[in-house]
């Protein structure tokens, strides 16, 4: 029984067990693979990064008040985050890694810098 790359459809030659001819062949078969997963992850970590630039752009001194509509313009997806933190009083803080934001009102929000990070 002969085998073939699992990449290319070559016929194999050497041992029993290789699945590639070589390691081109392997890094296409596995990067094929991946792709779907690694595109997916990239996005999401383009979309934060973007995120936190407009954050830190915006608050250069760590603590400051601009207008929703202004991150909004900047390209800001307020879909994506990091992770949330919760004051005992109830308030809800949105973090990008470090950068963060808590809401106002309908129209302002406070952003803020974690400078424990």
């Amino acid at each position: 029984m002969e085998k073939e790359c699992l990449s290319c459809g070559e016929r194999l030659v050497g041992r029993s067990d290789k699945k590639f001819c070589n390691d081109s062949c392997r890094n296409n078969y596995h990067h094929q693979k991946n792709s779907d997963d690694i595109n997916f992850v990239r996005n999401i970590n383009n979309i934060l990064r973007r995120n936190r630039v407009i954050l830190s752009q915006r608050n250069p001194e760590g603590k400051s008040r601009v207008k929703k509509i202004t991150l909004e313009k900047s390209g800001f997806n307020f879909k994506y985050f990091t992770h949330i933190y919760t004051t005992k009083e109830g308030r809800v803080y949105y973090f990008v890694y470090d950068q963060g934001y808590v809401q106002l009102d309908n129209e302002y929000l406070t952003l803020v810098k974690n400078n424990e990070i």
